[in-house]
């Protein structure tokens, strides 16, 4: 039900051109971050470590 709400205020107020160009900007700039990681092209210096040092008790 809430949906239909927010759908309702959106087509009543839709955002600005310049809103929707940004959502659109990011989106495109993590699908590209994406696309350079599993081609291989992401710098090593900018993976994380997954592994996690071992606290002793």
């Amino acid at each position: 039900m809430i949906w239909l709400l927010r759908a309702a205020k959106w087509v009543r107020r839709p955002p600005s051109a310049r809103m929707v160009k940004l959502v659109f900007g990011i989106i495109a700039a993590g699908v590209a971050l994406l696309l350079l990681e599993k081609l291989g092209w992401w710098p090593e210096w900018a993976t994380m470590d997954t592994k996690r040092p071992r606290i002793p008790r």
